[in-house]
This record gives C-alpha cells, structure tokens and sequence, in this order.
C-alpha cells in the first residue's frame, strides 16, 4: 500500500484543523484537555455543529448524509478532532446500529432511523451483554415472545453504556429456544421509554457512572421495529461488532494523549530535578508508544482498504492492539505524574473548579482516564475471545 498521503488527503486535514480550530466551543475544549467528564449535552452540542457542516457521519455514503470520504481521510479527520480536544462522536449511532441498518433493514427502516443519528436526534445504546453471556453472546437468555403484531421480551443486558441517557437501544435477543444458540438469536429496537424498561447505574471503578443494568418486564415491541429477519441477529451482530472493535483501536485518541504524555514528560521533573523526558529510560518508553500507533495507523488503514467496508477477522488484531496501546499511554501518564497520580477529586472532574491535588492541573483528571482503560481490553470482545477468533479464522488452528 501507498504510505504517503495525497493532496486531496493532506487538503481535508488542513480543512478540518482550520474548522475544528474555528468551531470547537472552548469550554468542551477544555473539559476533554483536562481529563474532565464529559456530559450528554456537550456531546449533543458537538454533533451538531458537525452536523450543521456536514460532517456528522464521517464514515456515512452521502446517500445517508456522510462524507464521502475515503478511509485515509476518514482516519486524518479523527486524528484532527481528537488532537484539538473534541470529544470523541457517539459510536453507538455511527459506528454500530448505523452500518447495520445501511445493510440489513428495510427502506422504511432506514428511513426512519438513519437521518436521525448524525446530529443525534434519537441517542442509542447498544444491548449484548448480559450476566451470563459477556464475550460469549451465544449464552445470551433474554427473550422475546411473538405475540400477533408485537414481541413480549423479559430479561436482562449490563454494561449499557450511556443507557441512562438514550432514546433507543439495539437489544440481542433469543427467539427460538430450540435452535442452536446462534441461530436463535434477532435484533430488535426498543424505546427506552417503553413501559417494562428499568435502567439501573453500575458505579465504575474511576467513581464514575457511564454503565448500566437494563431490565425488561413484558416490554412490548412492535414487529415491525425487528432488524432484518427473525432469527438472523448473530449475523448481524457480528457485522456492527466488526465495526465496533476497529473503532475501538482510537487512534485519535492515542494521538492526543501522547502529545500530552510529551508534554506532561517535558513538565515533570523526576527524583533527581531532572526533566522526565530527559530521563533515557522514559523517552525510549516515549518512542516505543509512537511507534506502536504509527504501526496500527497502518495496519488499520491496510484491513479498512481490503475489507471494502466489512471488517473481518482481522479487526481482532486491531482491537488488540489499540487497546494495549491506549492502556500504555495512560500507564505512562501515570508514571510520568509520579506522586500526583494517585489521587482525584469528583467535584475537578465534573466542573474543574478547583485543582483538587497539589501539582500539575492534568494529574488530577489523569487518574480517572488511567482507571477507565482498564476497561479496553474486555468490551467489544475481550482481548481473549480476540485472540481465539485470531487463531481459527486466520492462523487456522
């Protein structure tokens, strides 16, 4: 493949830093640089100033109100929003339901759905994991019932990221008990107002509340709100999850925290005055990490281009890779933060009135984003289930 980036590329880079130079509202600007928490609203704003620019759905067809662009671009735009400090854009809509209706609904489906995404009219959460069934969807036991013109569905999902403020959530659910459990599976979209729906918070280990128990008693669900056929959701589910791990490899977000960690290097001073980036042992860590995310920029861009647009078995080794090298920056930042690391204040991460901790301003909000990492490597299929996928689908075994 060609490494070097045409002028038609390097002219959408140059356009989407002048933008998001011009248009990003500071105050979310300086919630993201700051390892703060970030709120519904800021990224509903944010959306829709990209919207309104026609940018909302990067990764779109124009068809739908995307783009257009081609995957270098695509990957030259997120590297530019997240390196100015946008938050990231809400997967669940984009990057997961929405690929999958493109495919596998209906006109009158689409329609309905897909318009509404970009500038997030309609806010989605995404319903696979359950107790019993994590990595391994195939144990999934909520069920769903046909009765005349809707399905009954009783069960239970966990892990529902931003649950709690969504409109619409895709829910993998069992409709035939007596088929191999794959085969038995079907996608439905459920309002999360329903009657029947109880969202639940689960506090996380960085004392924050972005997860979720979602509970379904007799919820009612049109038929016509089912995803494609009946019984056909594993299919379905393992397109968006080839979509959702290639997400997950961050490579805007790798970039901009490795210009912080730089800088944070250049700040800080070790045990003995010295600059951390002075120290030979740190900027080789420093090295190293740059040289896994140019690795995996490529290796990204390689299966985008052989895929045509369907990740397959290798968005395992993407997701692998960009979740040790997101794990790596934050143990670095740590490292580098030496004894501000430690501790971090609620009221700093959500409004960041007051530095909480003696020492640098990001050590505070740095603490939470290492804890939240921990988590990279078990969502959208741990790094294990990743490793057997690799090993019987490519290597062969």
């Amino acid at each position: 493949m060609d490494l070097h980036y045409t002028e038609e590329e390097m002219a959408v880079r140059e356009e989407v830093r002048v933008f998001v130079r011009d248009n990003l509202p500071e105050d979310i600007r300086t919630k993201v640089m700051s390892h703060q928490r970030i709120e519904k609203s800021d990224y509903v704003r944010w959306h829709r100033i990209l919207t309104a620019h026609g940018w909302g759905a990067p990764s779109w067809p124009k068809e739908w109100g995307g783009t257009g662009w081609n995957h270098v671009q695509r990957m030259l735009f997120e590297i530019e929003i997240y390196s100015a400090g946008a938050p990231r854009q809400l997967p669940f809509g984009l990057t997961m339901i929405g690929p999958v209706l493109m495919k596998y609904a209906s006109e009158e489906m689409k329609a309905r759905f897909l318009p509404r995404i970009p500038a997030v009219d309609d806010f989605w959460c995404q319903g696979y994991s359950e107790p019993g069934a994590g990595s391994d969807l195939a144990s999934l036991k909520t069920k769903a019932v046909r009765v005349g013109d809707k399905y009954i569905v009783n069960g239970q999902k966990t892990w529902t990221t931003m649950g709690h403020h969504a409109d619409w959530i895709f829910c993998l659910v069992r409709t035939n008990a007596e088929a191999k459990p794959q085969e038995g599976i079907s996608m439905l979209l459920i309002p999360m107002t329903t009657p029947g729906v109880t969202v639940r918070p689960i506090n996380t280990l960085d004392h924050g509340y972005e997860v979720n128990e979602t509970w379904f008693e007799n919820v009612e669900v049109p038929v016509e709100n089912l995803v494609g056929e009946e019984n056909k959701g594993w299919t379905y589910a393992k397109y968006l999850l080839g979509h959702e791990r290639t997400a997950i490899a961050g490579i805007g977000h790798c970039h901009r925290e490795l210009r912080h960690l730089k800088r944070y290097a250049a700040e800080s001073k070790d045990g003995r005055g010295r600059r951390m980036i002075d120290n030979p042992r740190m900027r080789d860590k420093i090295a190293k990490v740059e040289r896994d995310l140019a690795v995996l920029e490529m290796m990204v861009l390689r299966v985008a281009t052989q895929s045509e647009g369907q990740p397959g078995p290798e968005a395992s080794i993407i997701k692998i890779r960009g979740s040790e090298l997101q794990q790596d920056i934050a143990m670095l930042q740590q490292e580098v933060a030496g004894p501000h690391s430690r501790p971090f204040d609620q009221a700093w991460l959500k409004k960041g009135a007051t530095i909480p901790v003696a020492g640098p301003q990001w050590a505070a909000g740095g603490t939470a984003t290492y804890l939240d990492m921990r988590k990279t490597s078990i969502y959208g299929g741990s790094t294990e289930v990743q490793k057997n996928i690799i090993n019987k689908m490519i290597i062969g075994f």
